[in-house]
């Protein structure tokens, strides 16, 4: 008998055969489905179980997980975590498993998210937030997050429990009207399906699509930031001069949100009286136009990002940033050791190409008209003391190589804001 939901997770190469990975086991069908499915495939799995203490019933999850672990010989682990009273506690819930997860995870860590999850997703994004973001739905990889079954449904979930005979906890309040995204589930896809029952698959498989043409246009994206020298500063007329909609891609990389054609139509004509001008867009988000350079900046001061070890090759996030150490970059030095990514620190000195000598990042902070508020945010990569190159500044002339030269290192950095 065909196993869709084994097959989706075979096909999707998130589960390899004697690696670890860590499944986030809240005791329904889904949750239950992966576990026994990453153990079919050979993975060296863990769980992990999370009780908010929300419902009445939240003991009885927690025991189902653990009598379940126990017959598969899975070893579980479980946090009790405690949510605030206030405020979006869905959300909440949410960045107390994930972090959760990370801590507990020694590589991948695996969600139960299926293509019905993704319609529900695309459904709702679509509904609150304008731009390609919407269409493009959850990602099977992010970071160390894998969804090894988003190309099998909720049913296909369930078939697979009850051909396995293995039991599993339903949540009431996945039903709750009260939650946008019950109401999302119940009315609004439950209405597609009955147009067409394959409307799950055909919403996730469009998302597949524009996720794989969205790498397109981030790509596009990001060489017209390259050209007008990578961010977070860039000059507004040299902004202009580029198609409409390579505007908006560059503009949306750089706030790390979408903005819709109003906004980037005020955004593009702010500063033409002179001076300095802004714009709040909402979120605590600004866009500041000043000596003709153009910056997001967020309410109050940035917090200074924690450094992070940027192996070679990998890629790493400071902040709102994606650093990369490959092949090819931006910048290609020559290196020898470890690399870290780390905040500009008082008293650190570079040796710009073609300076003929060392100056302070202070300075070349000044001279390059780099705000002083985005100054403590920026990657700066170093080697030991020596600061090698900051991002979308300067790179080190001692350490400058040529393209192609053998044992170079390709860096780049990105805005990617969660």
């Amino acid at each position: 008998m065909a196993e869709p939901a084994l097959e989706a997770a075979r096909a999707s190469g998130l589960v390899t055969e004697g690696a670890p990975l860590l499944v986030m086991l809240s005791g329904g069908a889904d949750s239950v489905c992966l576990l026994d499915v990453a153990l079919r495939l050979g993975a060296d799995v863990s769980a992990l179980h999370v009780n908010y203490g929300l419902r009445a019933e939240s003991g009885q999850d927690e025991e189902h997980c653990r009598s379940l672990c126990e017959r598969l010989g899975v070893e579980l682990t479980v946090v009790q975590a405690r949510l605030a009273a206030e405020g979006n506690v869905q959300a909440q819930a949410r960045d107390a498993r994930y972090a959760a997860a990370e801590q507990a995870a020694c590589a991948d860590y695996a969600a139960a998210h299926t293509a019905s999850d993704q319609a529900e997703t695309v459904l709702y994004r679509l509904a609150v937030s304008p731009g390609r973001r919407a269409l493009t739905g959850m990602e099977p990889r992010r970071g160390r997050l894998v969804r090894p079954l988003l190309d099998a449904t909720r049913a296909d979930t369930r078939d697979y429990c009850r051909e396995r005979g293995l039991p599993w906890r339903e949540d009431l309040s996945n039903d709750d009207p009260r939650f946008a995204r019950a109401r999302v589930r119940n009315s609004l896809l439950a209405a597609l399906l009955e147009v067409a029952p394959a409307a799950e698959g055909a919403v996730a498989e469009t998302a597949r699509q524009l996720r794989e043409e969205g790498e397109v246009l981030d790509a596009v994206a990001a060489e017209a930031l390259a050209g007008l020298g990578g961010g977070p500063v860039v000059e507004l007329a040299a902004l202009r001069q580029l198609p409409a909609a390579t505007a908006r891609l560059v503009l949306r990389a750089l706030a790390g949100m979408p903005l819709d054609t109003t906004r980037v139509g005020e955004i593009m004509t702010l500063g033409e009286g002179g001076g300095t001008r802004s714009l709040d867009l909402g979120e605590g988000l600004r866009v500041v136009v000043e000596y003709g350079m153009l910056r997001f900046d967020r309410a109050g001061p940035p917090p200074e990002p924690v450094p992070a070890s940027l192996p070679v090759p990998g890629t790493t996030r400071f902040g709102d940033w994606e650093v990369r150490a490959g092949p090819a970059g931006e910048v290609t030095v020559a290196v020898d050791g470890p690399l870290v990514v780390r905040a500009w620190r008082d008293g650190d000195r570079i040796h710009p190409v073609g300076l003929g000598g060392s100056k302070t990042l202070g300075d070349l902070f000044t001279d390059r008209k780099v705000p002083r508020e985005l100054r403590r945010t920026l990657p700066v990569v170093v080697s030991g003391d020596d600061v090698v190159w900051v991002a979308g500044v300067a790179v080190d002339e001692r350490f400058a190589a040529p393209d192609g030269a053998g044992g170079a290192v390709g860096l780049s950095a990105s805005l990617s804001r969660p």
